[in-house]
């Protein structure tokens, strides 16, 4: 998905707890057809393990002849994971790829050296209507495969491992978690996992993984008697074990992974280990040399028209 600019919020004070380290309030953008809640990067942390950028869509209500129409445009040096909650998207790449993504499954695209995609409601759901919800990340590419070919893979519902017990049901997307080891394969050391709790269910939360986040998508959860509401993401410190209760049936994703070997540095849907790199895929795009969609090659977001040089990334470390 491409990024809107989006501002910070005002924050007050926020109490945390020894296990939290960080506390975000995402930041929130209105595109009209849907909010969009913006969690990575923040002023307070850009990165979480390879994350580099973390929105949340919806939920979104659309009625009959309305859904999302992102048009084309280019991503370099990074990977796109889409996760729905409810609804479906419609994703079209220059690989050729066309695949709905629905709730449970997931859809990882390796931009590498250069891809386009865009992503839309299809004409059957703009028929019927649906409500959307969902997640849009980008990761971090290991510096020695940003420049490798582009690749787009596909997991569904059924392929995707699930631990339940107690009360906890969790849906591991990438990584090893709870017992459980995807059949996503990542580029680098990766967690994410779909975790869904019934009212009164603790689930404990290893610290094997250096970079850990937390992100509250429904309910009231409670860490070590501190309670944390829907729309919040939770950076977690390195080296602690911690548990999370359900305080109300609550969703919430765990995400993160070892730390990328160096800053990486964004720029609208372009991420690089290198600002150099950045500034000739602008070029790249603004000259169309880019491949096109098949089927959607009619239509493009044009290169935005801002000044601002590429902002540098890096784990836990503010934007100077």
């Amino acid at each position: 998905m491409s990024w809107s600019p989006c501002p910070d919020p005002v924050l007050g004070d926020a109490e945390t707890v020894n296990a939290v380290e960080t506390l975000i309030v995402p930041r929130a953008v209105d595109l009209g057809e849907m909010m969009v809640r913006r969690a990575l990067p923040s002023t307070k942390r850009q990165m979480v393990g390879p994350f580099i950028f973390f929105d949340q869509m919806g939920p979104a209500e659309f009625l009959t002849d309305q859904g999302i129409d992102v048009r084309p445009h280019p991503h370099i040096n990074l990977a796109t994971v889409t996760y729905l909650l409810e609804g479906e998207i419609l994703h079209r790449d220059s690989l050729g790829t066309e695949q709905t993504i629905r709730p449970g499954a997931i859809n990882w695209m390796r931009a590498g050296r250069g891809i386009v995609h865009s992503e839309r409601t299809s004409a059957e759901k703009k028929t019927s209507g649906q409500r959307l919800f969902g997640l849009q990340t980008w990761m971090a590419l290991p510096e020695e495969q940003e420049e490798a070919d582009p690749a787009f893979v596909h997991h569904g519902e059924e392929d995707l491992p699930i631990v339940e017990a107690d009360g906890a049901r969790v849906r591991v997307i990438a990584g090893q978690a709870f017992g459980a080891t995807s059949s996503l394969r990542a580029s680098s050391e990766t967690l994410y996992a779909d975790i869904d709790l019934d009212v009164g269910a603790a689930l404990p939360i290893d610290a094997e993984t250096e970079e850990r986040a937390l992100y509250t998508l429904t309910g009231t959860i409670e860490i070590a008697g501190d309670r944390f509401e829907p729309g919040q993401l939770l950076i977690l410190r390195p080296g602690d074990a911690l548990t999370v209760r359900a305080i109300s049936n609550a969703r919430m994703m765990l995400f993160g992974g070892a730390p990328m070997g160096g800053p990486r540095y964004i720029w609208w849907n372009f991420v690089s280990s290198r600002p150099d790199r950045i500034e000739m895929a602008k070029d790249e795009w603004r000259r169309g040399r880019f491949d096109t969609v098949p089927g959607d090659e009619e239509d493009f977001i044009p290169l935005p028209d801002k000044q601002d040089t590429p902002q540098r990334a890096t784990g836990g470390v503010s934007y100077p």
